[in-house]
């Protein structure tokens, strides 16, 4: 039989989804229904991507598709999925929020009674599905409520699941923890092989620290373009459980968008609840992008300039970085992150705790 999981936030979530299948052992019987919103340095367009953002899609249901390998966004457009859907087993379908939680909600109830999965799980890694709205470190509220407004108006059981309690950098782990159910498990570095290869270039950041920590690796991980700091602790690995009900009652904002019909809808509860919309804040990063020169990937340069930032993040307590972040502040592009990257594994081996950047200070 089927078994459905949900990527609450899309992105990364999809990429630990398919640690959660591999755990399942049904790597080739799991639908994976995810978003495709890969943010700026994949997407140059804000916002989340629809079906008619795609071409050679695969019908599933009357609103559901597929995004196999073969599958291409249409320009200027860009996706991680179809790279995921050729590198892992599993079916990735396209979640799609432009009709707001009722259009998730009727994806859902179609996947439900087309496939009858044997089980159905919500995964967020993080977190930040478990906010409240008002939480001065939430950056990205939108996606998890809406995946769980609907989940929670589904005729079926649906498990909700936290992944890396605190480290999408949003609440804390302090936070987070008498939020949590049990832990249902802790990953170890054999269960996140499966995505080793992907978490070489797909560029979530907290899937990627999900899977340091299962590795060992301990810390502190600055991450995105803030450089928010991520503590790397014993409980990055775990997976906890935590009652739907329970997560709604607390989701100001998915309790709000419960009925709507539109991403826009959606977009103006998220600023009155949340007072911002991440899309709003994609769109203004993506204008001053724009206007931006890019600098030339010089390699003596960018060592030299992370010389520098190195020494100023140590100071800070900082032990670990993204390739994201390193992109970033770098001042480097979404297209010249994988040069990047490249550039420092190869020149800086030592350096490299996969998929993590371990930050060093320099003599003079």
């Amino acid at each position: 039989m089927t078994r459905l999981i949900v990527a609450a936030g899309g992105g990364g979530d999809a990429v630990a989804a398919a640690v959660l299948a591999a755990l399942y052992g049904d790597d080739d019987r799991t639908v994976i229904l995810t978003y495709a919103w890969d943010r700026l340095l994949v997407d140059p367009v804000p916002g989340p991507r629809g079906s008619h953002d795609f071409t050679g899609l695969e019908r599933i249901t009357a609103t559901v598709w597929a995004v196999p390998a073969e599958a291409r966004p249409i320009a200027p457009a860009g996706s991680t999925h179809p790279r995921l859907a050729a590198e892992l087993p599993h079916t990735f379908a396209l979640l799609d929020p432009h009709r707001g939680t009722e259009g998730v909600t009727r994806q859902l109830e179609e996947l439900v009674s087309g496939l009858q999965p044997q089980s159905i799980d919500l995964l967020d890694v993080g977190g930040d599905i478990l906010a409240r709205g008002d939480e001065p470190t939430l950056r990205s509220p939108l996606a998890d409520a809406l995946t769980l407004a609907a989940a929670c108006q589904v005729s079926a059981p649906v498990r909700l699941l936290i992944a890396g309690p605190g480290l999408d950098g949003e609440l804390s782990p302090d936070a987070l923890r008498p939020l949590l159910g049990p832990a249902v498990h802790a990953l170890t570095a054999n269960d996140v092989e499966p995505i080793s290869a992907v978490l070489e270039w797909h560029p979530s950041e907290a899937t990627a620290m999900l899977a340091a920590t299962a590795r060992g690796v301990r810390g502190t991980c600055e991450v995105r373009d803030a450089g928010l700091p991520v503590p790397l602790t014993d409980e990055g690995p775990r997976v906890h459980e935590v009652g739907l009900d329970e997560a709604l009652s607390r989701n100001t904002l998915a309790r709000a968008i419960m009925t709507t019909a539109t991403l826009d809808e959606v977009e103006a509860y998220s600023r009155e609840i949340c007072g911002f919309s991440e899309i709003d804040y994609e769109r203004d990063k993506a204008a001053r992008l724009m206007n931006q020169p890019a600098v030339k990937l010089d390699e003596e340069a960018v060592l030299t300039r992370l010389d520098r930032f190195e020494t100023d993040a140590c100071s800070r307590g900082a032990t670990h970085t993204t390739f994201r972040r390193l992109t970033e502040v770098l001042n480097l592009t979404g297209p010249q992150r994988d040069p990047l990257r490249r550039l420092l594994i190869t020149s800086r081996p030592e350096q490299y705790e996969a998929p993590l950047w371990r930050m060093t200070t320099k003599p003079e």
